[in-house]
């Protein structure tokens, strides 16, 4: 029997659109609060396995302050805990600085509900509330950022969190959404007092963050009323995932990502978005739109590191030379979305 060529080559591409698929499972169990278990330190699962705490701080004064604190693995040199703190538009400058140490140095006291490293960088207190921040470095300049959480939303996770990617581990915790902040911040001995608002993350992963996306995102709202903060990742097929929590009028939903666009076009994630990104949710929810055509600052992960060496170690783990494009744009309702597009 012949088979018509156009039979053919419609079965050839629905075979190769089978293959090409992306398994992607969800969280299961039910939508809580999160907990001091999701704060602290999860143990190593796999050989790759990283974890990353996560600020994003948006100041009144129009300064912004990065912070990660990571375990993770690096070729040639074995385990690693990473600090990274990053301004943008501290008095017109962009300052960065990153660390590495044994993994030993990171130290978690569950009774004071802090996790510190070298006592240079903690975390103090569960996230909510009264939770602090602290990051002081002396490379490259003096850097210094002392943080508490004057209030906090309230947050939302799925079970565990965990979701699976292609067989892989991927955990997200939102601590923060959405909190008031004060503190200090200083560069060279500028010390600036500052208020804002700031956005909390927490995630883990069994492989390389680019591994399982080839482009992610994460963006905060800056006011309490209407809120919303996440991270959404990317496949390398296209495919989205993650969950965004979102508060309104007290009522708190997790969001999950259905399609995104791109000025109208299906975003594949390939390259950095180009005009008004739009996300249609899988829920019965409004899409959400906000423009990202002009990022604030465009930052290289490689700037916080020293030498050849530990640039090209860094790039083999991550793939190639990774990028952050951060900015703050409006959505269709006019309010204030602070984002940070990351990839290759």
């Amino acid at each position: 029997m012949r088979i018509p060529f156009c039979t053919f080559f419609c079965f050839l591409f629905l075979f190769a659109s089978e293959i090409c698929a992306d398994e992607i499972l969800s969280p299961s169990g039910t939508i809580k609060s999160p907990d001091s278990k999701d704060f602290f330190q999860h143990s190593a699962i796999s050989d790759k396995f990283n974890e990353t705490w996560s600020y994003q701080l948006v100041f009144d004064n129009g300064t912004k302050a990065f912070i990660n604190y990571a375990t993770l693995y690096v070729p040639g040199s074995g385990r690693k805990i990473g600090c990274d703190l990053s301004f943008s538009n501290f008095k017109g400058k962009n300052p960065s600085v990153g660390r590495q140490y044994p993994p030993e140095r990171l130290k978690e006291n569950k009774s004071l509900s802090k996790i510190s490293i070298k006592d240079e960088y903690f975390m103090e207190g569960l996230p909510g509330k009264g939770h602090r921040v602290y990051f002081t470095a002396n490379k490259g300049g003096k850097f210094f950022v002392d943080i508490s959480f004057e209030s906090a939303l309230e947050s939302k996770v799925k079970g565990n969190g965990i979701w699976t990617i292609n067989g892989e581990k991927y955990a997200q915790y939102i601590h923060i959404p959405y909190g008031r902040i004060t503190g200090k911040i200083a560069y060279n001995g500028d010390t600036i007092t500052v208020k804002g608002y700031g956005y909390m993350e927490h995630t883990w992963q069994t492989v390389q963050a680019t591994d399982l996306a080839i482009r992610s995102f994460n963006f905060s709202t800056a006011a309490a009323n209407i809120s919303y903060a996440g991270r959404i990742g990317i496949t390398p097929n296209g495919e989205p995932w993650g969950h965004i929590v979102c508060t309104k009028k007290d009522k708190i939903t997790l969001l999950t990502p259905k399609t995104i666009s791109d000025n109208g076009t299906i975003y594949s994630g390939k390259e950095f978005p180009k005009g008004r990104v739009q996300i249609h949710w899988i829920e019965s929810q409004a899409p959400l739109s906000f423009d990202v055509s002009k990022p604030q600052q465009k930052f290289s992960l490689l700037n916080n590191f020293d030498g050849w060496f530990a640039k090209q170690a860094t790039k083999l783990m991550m793939g190639g030379e990774i990028f952050f494009y951060r900015g703050r744009s409006t959505d269709s309702d006019n309010n204030i979305i602070d984002w940070s597009f990351t990839g290759l």
